[in-house]
């Protein structure tokens, strides 16, 4: 079933034309097939990568003309008549990495920053979620980078007692403590050198915030979590799991000299530079250090929270650019410190 009574021919897509460039082409609107639904676009957000997309002129087989937009969320306007479980209407959230053609935005042959996006082989659950009308547009295109957030918590195996120290209250940091907070655990601390961004991990509710560049991070974290097990005499926070949400190396060697005897580290930050670590000098902590990438599993598994927690989600949003204006919002994306998360909305 479908409504395609107001589809135009054409749509409008962004993407990668050349190094550096990035331009807003016009192609046909992708028709439903039996398997597939169409979406009309209402949200994307920008990632991180979208910038290096563009640094280097597209990915591997799409050089100069990648498609652009992995973070969709939109309204149903078409339904193949074998698709169950989803009906005209529909807001839903869309699994990049399930499409046939290729991740979608990052190297696939489509993009959700466009128009109308057509989700190939959709299945509720794998390809798609449906999410409901209250839930903000901008906040539901949230889902793919909470679900990145979710997968580094998950990777670090929390448990109900456990005190957290995340570096980092940009997106993924913020989106992470949200997780840590659904999962029980008994205290968020959220360190960063921006006072912006500590406020807005105080507005999602965590239990306390440091601002490393004016306070002594090791003394601060004794004071809320109290004393763990140490070796060699050296003073430890009492910090069971901590999270390096930055890629930058001067956090992870403030993690490996503050962390106690048994700590976890898990590391979801792009460091894009080699980090120096003296494992000889770290054996006896007998530190347990997982890396996390993407999300196996928690694409649709972090969507339920975010349908339970929308208002402190909305909170990570912190830049809101109209379509016509994509250009600027990937420029202003791009910009050390100009935006935390930028999201498009489209009419």
């Amino acid at each position: 079933m479908s409504d395609l009574s107001t589809t135009p021919a054409s749509m409008a897509l962004s993407m990668v034309t050349g190094p550096g460039q990035t331009s807003v082409v016009e192609v046909p609107v992708p028709t439903a097939g039996p398997a597939d639904v169409l979406v009309k676009i209402r949200a994307c957000g920008i990632c991180g990568s979208d910038a290096m997309y563009i640094a280097i002129g597209g990915l591997p087989g799409r050089e100069g003309r990648t498609p652009l937009g992995h973070e969709p969320a939109g309204e149903v306007v078409a339904v193949g008549s074998d698709v169950v479980g989803v009906s005209v209407g529909d807001h839903v959230v869309v699994n990049p990495m399930a499409a046939p053609s290729g991740i979608i935005g990052s190297g696939g042959a489509t993009g959700g920053m466009a128009d109308y996006l057509l989700v190939e082989n959709a299945v509720v659950g794998t390809s798609l979620a449906i999410v409901p009308d209250h839930i903000p547009f901008e906040v539901a295109a949230l889902n793919e980078p909470m679900a990145v957030a979710r997968h580094a918590v998950n990777r670090t195996r929390p448990k109900p007692g456990d005190k957290v120290v995340i570096f980092g209250a940009g997106p993924i940091g913020l989106g992470a403590a949200i997780s840590y907070m659904a999962l029980g655990v008994e205290h968020i601390v959220v360190v960063d050198v921006i006072a912006s961004r500590l406020e807005k991990a105080l507005q999602i509710g965590v239990d306390a915030v440091v601002n490393s560049a004016e306070e002594d991070l090791v003394e601060r974290l004794v004071a809320l979590h109290g004393e763990g097990p140490a070796r060699r005499g050296v003073r430890k926070p009492a910090s069971d799991i901590y999270l390096d949400a930055t890629g930058a190396a001067p956090v992870v060697k403030a993690i490996l000299g503050a962390a106690k005897h048994g700590a976890t580290l898990g590391i979801v930050g792009v460091h894009k530079k080699p980090v120096e670590v003296d494992f000889g000098e770290l054996l006896g902590s007998e530190l347990t250090i997982v890396l996390s990438m993407g999300y196996p599993t928690e694409i649709f598994e972090v969507t339920q929270d975010i349908i339970a927690n929308w208002q402190k989600y909305a909170v990570i949003v912190s830049d809101v650019f109209p379509f016509a204006d994509v250009q600027r919002a990937f420029e202003v994306a791009a910009t050390p410190g100009a935006a935390d998360k930028v999201v498009v909305t489209f009419d």
